[in-house]
């Protein structure tokens, strides 16, 4: 079993997301459910998502995360979460690092 942990900045938007879904705030609702949708399927296999090559790291990911291996796991076909395996195998965790639409993975991965 693996430990789920967040990225400050990840903890930093989360935070906000949960703020506007208590104000009623459909898509913030979605969102977060989307989140622990994935969070269950993650919980039970931490390779769930898709390993992104490293040719297509982003320098600014690179610098911000210290990256080693780097996921992305698509919440539905706007939303993406992207995360990393770090630990061993007594300590596994997994670092939710940001969630974004696709519009923001595109532009970031310069697809």
């Amino acid at each position: 079993m693996h430990e789920i942990r967040y990225s400050e900045s990840f903890n930093k938007d989360f935070l906000k997301l949960k703020l506007k879904a208590e104000k009623g705030n459909s898509e913030a609702v979605y969102l977060i459910s989307l989140i622990e949708k994935a969070t269950d399927k993650l919980s039970e296999d931490k390779e769930a998502g898709k390993k992104i090559p490293r040719k297509l790291w982003p320098k600014e990911f690179i610098q911000k995360y210290g990256l080693t291996n780097f996921w992305k796991f698509n919440l539905d076909s706007y939303w993406r979460m992207l995360y990393t395996i770090t630990g061993d195998e007594i300590d596994l965790f997994l670092i939710y690092l940001e969630y974004l639409n696709h519009k923001e993975y595109n532009r970031k991965f310069k697809y």
